[in-house]
């Protein structure tokens, strides 16, 4: 019986000695800190529907919607849409005799003509969506053929 006395008189002692022995916390009001990054890639994209329209060239087309473009930018600067045509912004036919007939293009009211042009966005846009017209000059003495020109709907940030 004396040995388990002691035994446990020891334990005791050994324990003591472990919480004795603990170190000491850190006094109040000291702070650390702890630095958060984080980066957002620019992420500029268009979705271009083509609306499959046909253009009367013998009588003229007014403002015919061909398309349409959903804009996405998260560049805050702003960004630009360019529209560039393949025929510098005529209709073109293989036909023989057949001369280029020239067309005006409106992007979200802008109107252009020719090669390119720019419609420039002073802000950051999500899902925009911009309409695309063409109009035709009437040419009742126009070449018989298929006429056809292709527009490219170009996005960068500033």
């Amino acid at each position: 019986m004396i040995r388990i006395a002691a035994a446990a008189a020891a334990t005791v002692l050994f324990s003591g000695a472990l919480f004795a022995a603990a170190p000491a916390f850190a006094a109040a009001g000291a702070s650390g800190t702890i630095q958060l990054n984080s980066s957002v890639a620019q992420t500029c994209t268009v979705a271009v529907t083509d609306a499959g329209a046909t253009l009367n060239i013998l009588s003229g087309s007014s403002n015919v919607a061909v398309g349409s473009v959903v804009e996405n930018c998260n560049d805050g600067a702003g960004y630009t849409i360019t529209v560039a045509s393949s025929n510098n912004g005529t209709l073109k036919s293989s036909a023989t005799g057949a001369q280029a007939i020239s067309y005006t293009t409106t992007y979200d009211g802008t109107n252009g003509s020719g090669q390119s042009f720019a419609v420039t966005r002073s802000s950051a846009q999500f899902n925009k969506t911009s309409n695309v017209s063409v109009t035709v000059p009437a040419n009742a003495q126009a070449i018989a053929g298929s006429y056809a020109d292709t527009l490219t709907i170009t996005i960068a940030g500033k």
